[in-house]
């Protein structure tokens, strides 16, 4: 069963060589502290227990206190403002042992314990979750005081204060063991960007409505993608920033990222974001990795985001995440417009894409079928399929299956108000579309489209001339940039490309395909009408 309470044998020789690091009066209890000093003063009143460091007491770095600050900001009545903290760095900044500090400072004599408290950590795995329960253990065992307070459970990573009734619980992914709790005064879940969903995160952050300051935290290194859960908070927190959502004193976002415009080999670039570089986080084993990832590309996008924080996929995209986040403005469709149909096949996506060559604007319209509801397929697929269909970038068909009509009315309301040169399309079940189509009383220019390499390679190159020159303009729709992002490109012998979506039964590219089909049609029908060479007249003159 493991090792069971602080006075166990082993645990008592554990505790033989304790340290006082106090006298009299704890140092956080004097007067006149703010509430935020208070817990820069007891952790600074906590060992280091690893390390070449050990045995020395923790002294916190000016960008350690200022979260702090930030974090335990008060309003008139001395409350807690935060509610709940992105913290975001690079890895190697101390986040491990920051995160177990502000659990002991809500436990035993803590500044900010309460009696019966529950403070937990959270991780993707067991073996993450249990880092910030061996940190406390080592305090518990190190510093005396504590020794006689606490009560460790080994075998279940829980520690139970005597004195307060608080516990500690370090918790993995399944969020089944999060429900019926009561977190507070703090939860801090560790490195969430290895989590692949919320669920642990969302059963803790419900379960607080009993606590009258509940305090939850994630730290962790960013996410690989836009999509990913942790991404959407921090992007959350950037709006709130920038001024494009309201203000919200209940969140903070703390970051410390590198910008991704900025060069990742620069040594200036690496201390803007790692502010423990050249203090605890070691200059040379950064460098030396950096020096490795220019000469391995396979490496760059590894160093990208766990040195530099940047929001970087290590899987090979067909277009660059920056060159694709640069073509997210609108512009006015104008001119000749083509299109490109993507019909799904029952229950997958349904994609018909627009674009207009004169003015670089590209729209696509989507959708889905109702049955299961929108918001089990989000859960399922781990895509916020409901969230989009709210904001108007998914429609739903009833029932289980394509419904055609839908289709067919949207192609002959965009006839109707543009200027359509073509609509390629793919022929999966065009039959039922243009029967239709034709019983609307409307003139469809469908043209057949191949999805081998034939047709595809000549589209992908012209959309990635687009995309690559930043003339394409998207308007934003996340539809089309998850797509994108799941897009991967198979290439023939004669080096011919077409879009595949790899081996996962989730992901869906077809709006990314209808794009490159309308592109690709829209290229197509320029070089046909590009005037042929008179070679004969050309040889006279020259």
């Amino acid at each position: 069963m493991g090792q069971r309470g602080i006075k166990s044998a082993a645990a008592l020789a554990m505790c033989k060589n304790a340290i006082i690091p106090w006298q009299g009066e704890p140092p956080w209890m004097a007067e006149g502290l703010e509430r935020w000093e208070r817990v820069v003063r007891f952790i600074e009143c906590l060992p280091i227990t690893s390390g070449a460091l050990a045995g020395q007491m923790m002294i916190l770095r000016p960008w350690q206190k200022d979260i702090i600050r930030r974090l335990y900001q008060v309003d008139s009545e001395g409350r807690k403002v935060v509610r709940t903290a992105v913290i975001t760095l690079p890895r190697k900044q101390g986040k491990t042992m920051l995160s177990a500090a502000l659990i002991m400072a809500a436990m035993g004599i803590g500044p900010e314990a309460e009696p019966r408290g529950q403070t937990f950590s959270g991780a993707n795995d067991r073996s993450q979750a249990s880092l910030i329960f061996a940190e406390l253990e080592a305090w518990i065992y190190t510093v005396e005081p504590f020794t006689e307070l606490f009560n460790i459970i080994r075998h279940s990573k829980r520690i139970e204060c005597l004195e307060t009734g608080t516990v500690y619980q370090a918790l993995s992914r399944d969020g089944r063991k999060a429900h019926g709790l009561s977190p507070g005064p703090v939860f801090i879940y560790d490195e969430a960007a290895q989590s692949p969903d919320s669920t642990l995160w969302d059963n803790l952050s419900s379960g607080t409505g009993a606590r009258v300051e509940p305090l939850g935290i994630i730290i962790s290194t960013q996410a690989a993608d836009d999509l990913h859960w942790f991404s959407q908070l921090i992007d959350y927190g950037r709006k709130i920033q920038a001024g494009d959502l309201p203000p919200d004193p209940s969140f903070l976002l703390v970051e410390y990222s590198a910008d991704m415009d900025a060069d990742p080999w620069s040594p200036e670039t690496w201390a803007a974001c790692n502010p423990a570089l050249g203090d605890f986080r070691d200059y040379t084993e950064l460098e030396q990795y950096a020096d490795r990832a220019r000469k391995i590309p396979a490496l760059e996008s590894v160093f990208r985001n766990l040195y530099l924080n940047q929001r970087v996929s290590a899987d090979p995209r067909f277009i660059a995440l920056e060159d694709w986040k640069a073509c997210q403005e609108e512009a006015e469709p104008s001119g000749p417009c083509y299109m490109g149909l993507d019909l799904a096949s029952v229950q997958d996506l349904t994609s018909l894409a627009a674009y207009w060559p004169e003015t670089g604007a590209a729209r696509v319209w989507s959708w889905l079928p109702g049955d299961p509801p929108l918001h089990e397929r989000a859960a399922a697929d781990r895509v916020p399929f409901d969230l989009w269909h709210r904001e108007g970038w998914i429609e739903v068909f009833p029932g289980k299956t394509t419904d055609m009509r839908a289709v067919a009315f949207k192609i002959a309301e965009l006839l109707a108000g543009y200027e359509v040169a073509g609509i390629a399309y793919d022929r999966w079940r065009i039959e039922n579309l243009q029967l239709l189509i034709d019983d609307l009383g409307v003139e469809a220019p469908l043209i057949p489209w191949g999805q081998g390499y034939k047709d595809m390679s000549p589209a992908l190159e012209e959309l990635e001339k687009l995309c690559i020159g930043h003339t394409l303009r998207t308007g934003g729709n996340p539809v089309l940039s998850w797509c994108m992002s799941n897009v991967r490109v198979l290439t023939d012998p004669a080096g011919g490309r077409k879009f595949d979506k790899g081996a996962s039964r989730t992901n869906r590219i077809d709006a990314a395909q209808a794009l490159a089909m309308a592109v690709g049609l829209a290229a197509r029908h320029r070089a046909e009408k590009a005037p042929e060479l008179d070679f004969e007249s050309t040889l006279t003159v020259l």
